[in-house]
C-alpha cells in the first residue's frame, strides 16, 4: 500500500490533478540560495531535448567544477510541468559501488522494501520496474561517473517504463545504447572593448559570478573600470570554471585582484576553501580534478599525465609519438585519448582542412603536470616531446624552399606553442645538438613569420652550449652523457643566425657567423650547405656597404653559388640564387646585371608555381624601376597587388618592404598623404620586426614627406634620429636612395641655417623611436590624420617610458599594455589594424623575453613595470 503524497518523495496523481506548487513541493530538488548565472541558453537547450519523445536517457557531461548539476537541477525545476508524477533528485556522489545505484534510488523515491529478500540483488530493479511503469516520471541522478558501470541497468529500467525519462550528470558519458550526450561548456568569457568598460562586462557570465561571490565575502565590492582588466584575466586564466571562479573569489576577502591573479601562476594552491556545504570533492580545486583522475585506471592515468606536456594542443599522431612509445609497456592511445575525452579531463577541436587536434583546460593540464613530476616520468617525457618537434620541423626545413612553403609554415605556426617549449627545454638542460638542430631547421619559419629576435636569440643561446672546446668535442654534458653535436648541425645554425642578424641589419655579426658556417661546410664538402651560407654571405656583403671591392665579392660568391646548384639540378634554389644575386646587382646600381638574374629567377618560379616568390620579385621590381625607370604608374599597381598577395600571406617583412617602396612611388608622385600613411604602415610592422636599418630608411621617407609639407624641424629630426640607427649598425644609407637622401639634407639645412639644422640633428639623435614619430602628431597639417597606433594612444593611459626592460620593443610594450588591459588577441589586432597572426607572435615573442608562460603573468610584469 502506498503512503500519501506528504510522506513520499514524489506522488501519484490522476492525470491533471496536482497544481504546479504541489508537484514542486513534493519534488526533492536541492534548493540553491544564489541564482544560476550564465546558463541560459544551455537550459533552453536541455529541456527542449527532454521534452522530445525520442530522448529518455540525456547525459549532461564536462570537467569537474563546470556546473553541471547546478545546470540539472535548474533544467528539472522548469520540467516540472512536463511530468505528471513529479521529479526525483538522486545524489550518487557518496556512493562508489555500482551494485548500489540501483537501490539508492529506490531509496531516493522512498520505495519500501519487499518481503522476500531472497530475490537478491534483482530485487530493487524489480521493485522499481513495477513502480514506475505506469507513471512520468524524471529521475535527474547526479554525479554517475563513479558508478558507470551500472548504466545498463538504467537501460532495462528505461526499457520496461514507456514514462520514464532520466537526466544524468557525469563527468564520464555512460556508453549505452540510447543515450544522448550534451556537453556543458564553461562559463563565457569577456571579450573586452578597450578603454574597457564596467557596464558592457557585468553582462559576461564569468565576471557576473565572480562579483556575486566576491560580494558575499566583501559586501563593498565592485566592477570598475580600474580593476576590470584584472578580473577578467583571472577568469580568462581560470578556464571559464564556475567552481575555479567561486573559489578565487572567495579569495577577495584576504587578496586584491592584482595580488590574486599574481598567484593564479599556482592556482591548485590558492583555489582551496570552498564552501563548507559543498562535497569534499568540490571545496579545492585540486580535489576537483583528483576525483576524476583517481576514476582512471593506470594506463590511462599516465596518458593523463603525459599528455600534460604539451602546450596549446596537440595532434593524435603527437600524442602515439611521444606518450605511446615512452617506456617499455606501450599505451593504447587511440582507446585512452578517448576515454579521456569521455572523461571530460581533454577536449577536442577541429579546424577545416585539419586533423583535429586535443586540448586540456589549463586547470586539468596543471595537475597534470603536478602528476607527471611525481611519476619520476618528466624529463623522459619532455624529451620525447622535443624530439618529436625536432623531427617536425627538420621534415618541414626542405619544404620551406619550395611552392609548398605556406602549408609549412602553417603547421609550424599551429605547432609553435610546443616547439617553443622543445626550444626551452633543450637550452635549459642544455642538450646542444637538440637545440642546434631545432635552431638550423627553424631559422628559416622564423625569417619568413618575422620571429627574428626570437629566433636570433635561441640560436645564439644554442650556439653558446655547443662551443667547441680545445681538446674536446662539440657537445655538452647532460645525464653523464655527451651529446656530441656535428659539423654540419653547428654550421646550419651558424648561418641561419647570420641571416637573421643581417635582416636586423647587425652587418657585422652576421658576416662572421656566415664565413664560419661557409667555413664549416667547406670543410665537410657539403654543397648544399655551401650554397645557403654563400648566399647569406653575398647579401650581407653585397648589400651591408656601398662599396665596390665588396661588390665584386658578392658576385664572386653568387657565382659559385649557381655553378654548385645549377650542377646539383635544384631549380628552386637556382631561381633563389638568381634572385638573390639580383637584388644585391639592383641594390649596387649594376642593372645590366641585374635584369637578366631576375628575368630568369622569375621564369622560373613561374614554373614551379611558387606564388610568394612571384609575389616578392614583382613587388620589388615595382620598387626598383619606380627608383630607377620613372614608371610611377604602372608600377605602383604591381606593387599593390604584390602587397596583396603578401598579406594574404602573412608576410610582413616582404609587405614592409613593399609598403616602403609605394611609399616613395606616392612622394614622387606628390601624394604626400598617401606616403606618409604608406611609410607609416611600414614602420609599424618594422618596429615590430625590429629591422633597424629599414627602420631608418622609412625614416628618410618620412623625412622627404616632411620637407615637401613645409615641416623642415620635424624633417631633421627623423634624419638625426635614422642617422644614429646606421651608426650602430655600421651601415650608410643605401646607394639606390641616396640623390634623395643628400637633396633632403641639403633642403632642410638651407631651409634652417646651419646653426637651426645643427641643433635639430642632435636632437633628433638623442630621440627615442617614438619620441620622434610622436611628433608627427604636433605637426600633421589640417586635414591630415596620422595612422600611427603607437602615437595614437588613448588619452587615459599612461605614456611609454624611453627605454624598455628585458630587450622589449615598442612595439612589444604597446602591446603588452594592451593584453594586460585585458584585450584578446583578435581585439589588439582590431585596434592596432594588424593581424590576429602578428599579434599572436608578438604575444610568444613577449613571453619569451620574459620567461612567462600565461596572460596573468603578463598582466602582474605589466603592473610592476608600471607599464598600466
Amino acid at each position: 500500500m502506498e503512503r500519501s503524497a506528504k510522506q513520499r518523495t514524489i506522488s501519484v496523481f490522476p492525470p491533471g490533478q496536482p497544481t504546479a506548487l504541489e508537484r514542486a513541493v513534493t519534488s526533492n530538488l536541492p534548493a540553491y540560495l544564489t541564482p544560476l548565472i550564465g546558463r541560459e541558453q544551455e537550459v533552453q537547450v536541455v529541456c527542449s531535448f527532454l521534452q522530445r519523445s525520442e530522448i529518455r536517457l540525456l547525459t549532461l557531461t564536462g570537467p569537474g567544477g563546470v556546473g553541471k548539476t547546478r545546470l540539472g537541477v535548474q533544467v528539472a525545476t522548469d520540467l516540472v510541468h512536463d511530468f505528471a508524477n513529479g521529479i526525483c533528485f538522486v545524489s550518487l556522489g557518496p556512493i562508489s559501488d555500482p551494485e548500489l545505484v540501483i537501490a539508492t534510488i529506490a531509496q531516493a523515491l522512498d520505495l519500501p522494501e519487499a518481503g522476500d529478500a531472497g530475490q537478491g540483488q534483482t530485487q530493487p530493479l524489480q521493485r522499481l520496474k513495477t513502480y514506475l511503469r505506469e507513471k512520468q516520471v524524471l529521475l535527474l541522478l547526479d554525479n554517475f561517473e563513479q558508478v558507470v558501470t551500472a548504466a545498463p541497468s538504467l537501460v532495462e529500467l528505461l526499457g520496461a517504463c514507456p514514462g520514464l525519462k532520466i537526466l544524468v550528470t557525469s563527468r564520464a558519458v555512460l556508453r549505452v545504447q540510447g543515450e544522448y550526450e550534451s556537453a556543458v561548456p564553461p562559463l563565457a568569457l569577456p571579450a573586452l572593448k578597450y578603454p574597457p568598460d564596467a557596464e558592457a562586462l557585468s553582462h559576461y557570465a564569468a565576471v557576473t559570478l565572480f562579483r556575486q561571490r566576491a560580494q558575499a565575502t566583501r559586501p563593498d565590492f565592485h566592477i570598475t573600470d580600474a580593476n576590470v582588466p584584472v578580473i577578467a584575466e583571472i577568469c580568462v586564466c581560470l578556464d571559464g570554471l564556475p567552481l575555479a571562479i567561486e573559489l578565487a573569489a572567495a579569495r577577495i576577502k584576504l587578496l586584491p585582484p592584482e595580488a590574486l591573479l599574481a598567484r593564479l601562476e599556482h592556482r591548485l594552491q590558492i583555489l582551496t576553501s570552498g564552501a563548507r556545504g559543498l562535497p569534499v570533492r568540490q571545496q579545492t580545486l585540486r580535489s576537483t580534478i583528483k576525483w576524476s583522475y583517481e576514476l582512471l585506471p593506470a594506463d590511462e592515468r599516465r596518458l593523463f599525465w603525459r599528455l600534460s606536456v604539451f602546450v596549446g594542443g596537440c595532434t593524435l599522431k603527437a600524442v602515439e609519438a611521444v606518450c605511446g612509445e615512452a617506456d617499455d609497456v606501450a599505451l593504447d592511445v587511440l582507446d585512452g585519448v578517448a576515454s579521456l575525452l569521455d572523461n571530460s579531463l581533454l577536449q577536442q577541436t577541429e579546424q577545416a582542412g585539419d586533423e583535429p587536434r586535443f586540448v586540456m583546460l589549463e586547470t586539468i593540464r596543471e595537475y597534470g603536470r603536478e602528476c607527471l613530476e611525481a611519476s619520476g616520468e618528466r624529463e623522459e617525457i619532455r624529451r620525447a616531446h622535443a624530439n618529436y618537434y625536432v623531427a617536425l620541423a627538420e621534415e618541414a626545413e626542405p619544404k620551406l624552399c619550395s611552392a609548398e612553403r605556406e602549408n609549412r609554415v602553417h603547421r609550424l605556426e599551429r605547432e609553435y606553442d610546443n616547439i617553443r617549449a622543445a626550444l626551452s627545454w633543450s637550452v635549459e638542460r642544455k642538450e646542444a645538438a637538440t637545440a642546434l638542430r631545432l635552431g638550423g631547421a627553424l631559422w628559416q619559419f622564423w625569417l619568413l613569420q618575422g620571429h627574428l629576435s626570437e629566433g636570433r636569440k635561441f640560436l645564439e643561446k644554442a650556439l653558446a652550449i655547443g662551443v667547441p672546446q680545445a681538446g674536446r668535442l662539440t657537445g655538452t654534458e647532460s645525464g653523464g652523457l655527451t651529446t656530441q653535436v656535428s659539423s654540419a648541425v653547428r654550421a646550419k645554425a651558424l648561418g641561419g643566425a647570420g641571416v637573421l642578424a643581417h635582416y636586423q641589419g647587425d652587418y657585422r655579426q652576421a658576416k662572421v657567423l656566415c664565413e664560419e658556417s661557409l667555413a664549416l661546410f667547406r670543410e665537410l664538402g657539403d654543397k648544399r650547405g655551401m650554397v645557403a651560407s654563400l648566399n647569406g654571405l653575398g647579401l650581407i656583403v653585397g648589400q651591408a656597404t656601398r662599396a665596390r671591392n665588396d661588390y665584386a665579392v658578392a658576385r664572386a660568391l653568387y657565382k659559385e653559388s649557381l655553378a654548385i646548384v645549377r650542377e646539383l639540378g635544384d631549380l628552386w634554389w637556382i631561381a633563389e640564387t638568381l634572385w638573390d644575386f639580383a637584388r644585391v646587382a639592383f641594390y649596387q646600381g649594376d642593372y645590366t646585371a641585374g635584369n637578366p638574374l631576375w628575368e630568369e629567377s622569375l621564369a622560373i618560379f613561374r614554373e614551379l608555381g611558387d606564388r610568394r616568390r612571384i609575389a616578392e620579385i614583382l613587388g620589388s621590381l615595382g620598387g626598383y624601376m619606380a627608383f630607377y625607370q620613372g614608371n610611377y604608374i604602372i608600377e605602383l599597381t604591381s606593387m599593390e597587388e604584390s602587397l596583396a598577395i603578401m598579406r594574404e600571406l602573412g608576410d610582413r617583412r616582404s609587405s614592409a618592404r613593399l609598403l616602403w617602396a609605394l611609399g616613395h612611388a606616392a612622394f614622387v608622385q606628390d601624394d604626400y598623404a598617401k606616403a606618409r600613411t604608406f611609410y607609416e604602415e611600414a614602420l609599424v610592422i618594422l618596429q615590430q620586426l625590429d629591422v633597424k636599418w629599414f627602420i631608418a630608411a622609412c625614416l628618410d621617407g618620412l623625412a622627404e614627406v616632411a620637407v615637401a609639407q613645409g615641416q623642415p624641424e620635424w624633417a631633421v629630426h627623423l634624419l638625426g634620429a635614422a642617422a644614429l640607427l646606421r651608426e650602430v649598425l655600421g651601415v650608410s644609407p643605401p646607394p639606390y636612395n641616396l640623390a634623395n637622401y643628400e637633396r633632403t639634407v641639403a633642403t632642410t639645412r638651407a631651409q634652417l641655417g646651419e646653426e637651426r639644422f645643427a641643433a635639430a640633428w642632435a636632437e633628433g639623435r638623442e630621440m627615442t623611436l617614438e619620441q620622434v614619430l610622436a611628433e608627427q602628431a604636433r605637426t600633421t597639417t589640417p586635414g591630415q590624420t596620422s595612422t600611427m597606433p603607437t602615437i595614437q594612444q588613448p588619452t587615459d593611459t599612461v605614456a611609454l617610458p624611453p627605454t624598455y626592460p628585458d630587450e622589449l620593443t615598442p612595439r612589444e610594450v604597446e602591446i603588452l599594455r594592451l593584453v594586460a588591459s585585458g584585450l584578446s588577441n583578435a581585439q589588439v589586432a582590431e585596434k592596432l589594424i594588424i593581424s590576429p597572426r602578428t599579434v599572436h607572435a608578438h604575444v610568444r615573442s613577449i613571453y619569451s623575453k620574459l620567461g612567462i608562460t600565461s596572460r596573468s603573468s603578463a598582466t602582474r610584469y605589466a603592473i610592476d613595470h608600471k607599464l598600466i
